[in-house]
């Protein structure tokens, strides 16, 4: 966004400058309007002329009855010019201005002013008009602030990967590290680090914008959590945490048309914030059901929780609860949730949260229930 001296002094390569030339234009143009309007009419007398003339030369009518009924035509036309003249200067009060307006707005929009709005006025149709175009710079500002809130943070998170890294091997060429296996594995893992979150950046920009190629097949959900369960009872017991799955009492087995690995994907994200945010002798429960034409999945567990003034963002990126946890290994980078949204809504589903600060975390997944193979 142009800074505030720039803003108000914007100017239109052929209108000039912004604002007061805006406020000019419908006036001059209502001008303009009367005076090609008059110029017609003054024509239209003009010809009317030609025609009295001869039928008072047919009729043998004397020159001064002829000019009256001259005379009683022209104040028609001219009664008629007012009446319309009239007319069109309220109807174009109610139509160039607000057109006028939106059409500043529009302007001061494509000069880095996302802070335009248009005041809703005039007709319906203009005030519906007025109402879309707030809404669109509305979100183009949003849309704005979320690009520069992205860039700061991805340079925050790339930063401390990028200063450990360099630290070590400055400190090895120095001669203060020794260039043994352990400051080298350090390195190793930060470098591991930056992949990852080069990974994770990339994949969410692919399914944010709709590019995110997809293997769909009829995926049994069942299964699919026994996988997740397999590949993360390590890391649980490591934790002492029970991870457990329950699958719903539906009659049978439950399928989604889903990419296997994309959903092991969000579903490995999901647990592995459950993992870290629940006690030892806690649980983590993987569950499944159905409810009409949707597959409910869920990842609850009876963690710490998160506060009502964060719960609302917790699937922004690199969002943490805990700032305190950000330098800590093993606290994430902030993406996982913000993928497994993307990738949820990609296989047309939703996902929600619902949290309680000492009695857990719920994440609830819904898809379109599929026919098994």
């Amino acid at each position: 966004m142009p800074p505030e001296s720039e803003r108000k002094h914007w100017k239109h390569p052929r209108w000039g400058h912004g604002p007061a030339a805006w406020q000019r234009r419908p006036g001059a143009l209502f001008f303009r309007l009367v005076f090609a309007f008059g110029l017609l009419i003054f024509l239209a007398l003009a010809i009317l002329a030609v025609p009295f003339l001869l039928v008072a030369a047919g009729r043998e009518w004397d020159p001064g009855t002829a000019l009256q009924w001259w005379g009683l035509s022209c104040l028609s036309v001219l009664a008629l010019f007012a009446f319309l003249s009239f007319g069109m200067r309220a109807a174009f009060r109610n139509i160039a201005s607000p057109l006028g307006e939106v059409m500043e707005a529009a302007d001061r929009v494509a000069a880095g002013d996302l802070e335009a709005r248009v005041p809703e006025r005039g007709a319906r149709d203009f005030r519906q008009l007025a109402r879309s175009f707030n809404r669109m710079a509305e979100e183009l500002s949003r849309a704005d602030m979320q690009r520069r809130n992205l860039t700061a943070d991805v340079a925050h998170e790339l930063r401390n990967p990028l200063h450990v890294i360099q630290g070590n091997l400055e400190g090895i060429l120095d001669g203060v590290y020794q260039s043994d296996p352990a400051h080298l594995q350090a390195t190793l893992d930060e470098t591991r680090l930056l992949a990852r979150l080069v990974e994770d950046l990339r994949l969410l920009s692919l399914a944010e914008a709709g590019q995110l190629p997809l293997q769909i097949e009829s995926v049994r959900l069942e299964e699919l959590l026994e996988d997740v369960r397999t590949s993360f009872s390590g890391q649980a017991e490591a934790a002492e945490v029970e991870l457990l799955v329950e699958p719903g009492q539906a009659g049978g087995p439950l399928w989604i048309a889903a990419d296997y690995e994309r959903m092991q994907q969000v579903l490995g994200n999901l647990v592995a914030n459950a993992l870290r945010h629940t006690q030892a002798g806690g649980q983590v429960r993987l569950e499944v059901e159905r409810e009409g034409q949707e597959i409910r999945v869920t990842v609850r567990d009876d963690g710490e929780g998160i506060s009502p003034e964060d719960l609302p963002f917790v699937f922004d990126r690199f969002w943490k609860g805990d700032r305190a946890r950000i330098r800590q290994p093993g606290s994430g980078s902030g993406l996982g949730l913000a993928i497994a949204r993307q990738l949820v809504r990609a296989h047309h589903g939703r996902i929600e949260a619902k949290s309680e600060p000492g009695a857990g975390t719920a994440f609830t997944m819904h898809f379109p229930a599929s026919i098994s193979e």
